[in-house]
């Protein structure tokens, strides 16, 4: 089950994407947890066949998950995370249409909007039978693939991974005989996450066939195509032998027969690595985060999702041949030397970067590079726990000012301390800090350990040390961003909703006025359009800021705490 806030978020996403019957179900399984067909029946009120359509479509569009309970029978349970991220499809469309092209954005416009499709109906219903964008939307679709933006949809991906790990555990620890230590469970839960992951990545491997399999679906259809290709092969063993046999190297094709979804994990990498290129501009200059951004390209290919400490090794030599017709590299820099080459300016921006100046721990923990025997790695690591520690430091400057930050920090370096012991090193009055560290506290930005004097542990004779429980002060602020967000979709809902503007939008959604909107609508329909857009436009720009923050507390929030 979620907390309130994420299930009023989710029940509200989905309520804007599927209607209120939809959304209905979905806040009856975010409350109850896991539920069967009968239960989420009884609970929404809802009509049988109308609460199967509901579920079916939550099953196509990957966030609801269904697995079989030897209790229940088959029990139905949602995928908060698939459905949080539908706030970012309008990203990821964006993002693939600058990386590959309109085409390519139109392909995952249509599959996000379907859920999970498969490559020749995609392509009917974007070719229309033109050949020629046949032959544009086909290579795009497989660019497309290739690089990994777009995943098949397999049995295990509509299954929990906590059922299928909780599975492996039981089959592992079957296997101890005796009573179990704690090297053979923690072993028994390795070996459950290494056949997890090992069937996650054999899953994802079947999107792409040779051409002789494309052929045997074109022939004999989705069904008959391994039979096809089957006879396919046996007309082709009886054809003459010759000595002198030429080695064809098959082209390799989407899998007709295989359904796609989007791989939002491809999506997020870059979202990562332009908040980091954005931190380096506002932290150094545009030179340093140039070179930074060409890095992060050079192996952005093999970057799969946001849980790698860092990226590949990428020589000097190569960033130096990427940037030989930049220009303006010196413009970053003041150096003694008039005309420095670039490959000179590049290796003090990696000095710069990778901290060569600083070599303290404090150097250390504010580096985006590490450089090594003539190699570049970004330090993805490092670089998402400095951005967590940057959301956490400004939510507290924002509640509680400069004050505020500099107990947060110290606390943060030091680790638990008292109150006197804050007071002193922060030279703030006691008078001052022990309001503010009450009202912290009751934030949830930090926390006390009672230390006892006695075994009675009487609360006047005891210790009272503050410090930072980092992932619950970030899950504090998770829960507050969740309830923004939230609001943010009730306002502009309750905008678009507003008699006067439904109307109007109702009316220029029609056939003759869409046409012709300045001519066949007044004055002051038109000034309410304008306003409603400029609404829902600060209304976008606010939720963008907001879900950049929730990125960067949720989902590189994968390394731990400080």
């Amino acid at each position: 089950m979620a907390d309130a806030q994420t299930a009023r978020l989710c029940a509200q996403i989905v309520h804007s994407h599927f209607g209120p019957l939809t959304a209905k179900v979905v806040s009856a399984l975010l409350t109850r947890g896991r539920l069967t067909l009968a239960q989420i029946v009884r609970f929404t009120l809802i009509k049988p066949r109308t609460v199967r359509a509901c579920i079916i479509a939550l099953v196509q569009h990957n966030v609801l998950w269904h697995a079989n309970s030897e209790e229940e029978g088959e029990v139905f349970e949602m995928n908060i995370e698939e459905c949080l991220l539908r706030l970012r499809f309008g990203r990821f469309v964006w993002q693939t249409g600058e990386l590959f092209g309109n085409p390519a954005a139109e392909i995952v416009q249509l599959i996000l909007d379907h859920g999970k499709l498969r490559s020749p109906e995609i392509i009917s219903h974007l070719a229309l039978g033109d050949a020629k964008a046949t032959r544009v939307y086909t290579q795009a679709m497989h660019s497309l693939v290739t690089a990994a933006y777009l995943k098949p949809s397999t049995i295990l991906s509509h299954v929990s991974p906590r059922d299928k790990r909780i599975r492996y555990e039981a089959e592992e620890k079957a296997k101890i005989s005796g009573f179990p230590t704690a090297k053979e469970l923690r072993e028994a839960k390795e070996t459950a996450e290494a056949r997890l992951k090992r069937e996650e990545a054999e899953a994802e491997k079947v999107g792409l066939v040779s051409e002789s399999c494309c052929v045997c679906f074109a022939i004999h259809g989705v069904n008959n195509a391994v039979s096809g290709l089957q006879k396919r092969k046996a007309v082709e063993q009886t054809g003459p032998r010759t000595s002198k046999r030429k080695a064809v190297e098959e082209e390799e094709v989407v899998d007709p027969t295989v359904y796609f979804r989007v791989n939002c994990d491809r999506f997020n990498v870059h979202i990562r690595n332009a908040l980091i290129v954005k931190t380096a501009r506002e932290r150094y200059n545009p030179s340093v985060a140039l070179v930074l951004q060409t890095i992060l390209k050079a192996t952005e290919a093999k970057q799969k999702d946001v849980s790698e400490a860092r990226t590949d090794p990428v020589s000097v030599s190569n960033i130096t041949l990427s940037l030989a017709d930049e220009e303006n590299l010196v413009a970053g820099l003041i150096l003694r030397t008039k005309n420095p080459t670039n490959s000179a300016c590049i290796k003090e921006y990696i000095g710069i970067l990778s901290g060569a100046d600083n070599p303290t721990p404090a150097g250390r923990n504010g580096v985006f590079l590490s450089f090594n025997s003539g190699k570049v790695h970004v330090e993805f690591e490092t670089i998402c726990r400095r951005l967590r520690r940057r959301v956490l430091e400004s939510v507290t400057r924002e509640r509680h000012g400069v004050e505020g930050v500099r107990i947060l920090r110290l606390l943060l370096d030091t680790g638990k301390m008292d109150e006197k012991q804050i007071s002193k090193v922060v030279m703030i009055p006691p008078n001052q800090v022990r309001p503010l560290l009450a009202t912290m506290s009751a934030e949830a930005i930090i926390s006390t350990q009672e230390v006892p004097k006695s075994a009675d542990r009487n609360p006047a004779r005891m210790f009272y040390l503050w410090h930072v429980f980092f992932l619950f002060s970030v899950s504090v602020i998770l829960g507050n961003l969740y309830k923004t967000l939230y609001n943010i979709s009730v306002r502009r809902q309750a905008e678009a909703e507003e008699p006067m503007v439904k109307a109007v939008l109702e009316k220029r959604q029609r056939s003759d006025v869409s046409q012709n909107e300045e001519e066949l609508m007044s004055r002051m329909e038109l000034d309410t359009i304008r306003e409603w857009e400029e609404k829902r436009e600060k209304l976008l720009v606010l939720e963008s800021r907001v879900e950049e923050s929730v990125f960067i507390l949720r989902d590189l929030g994968v390394f731990g705490a400080e």
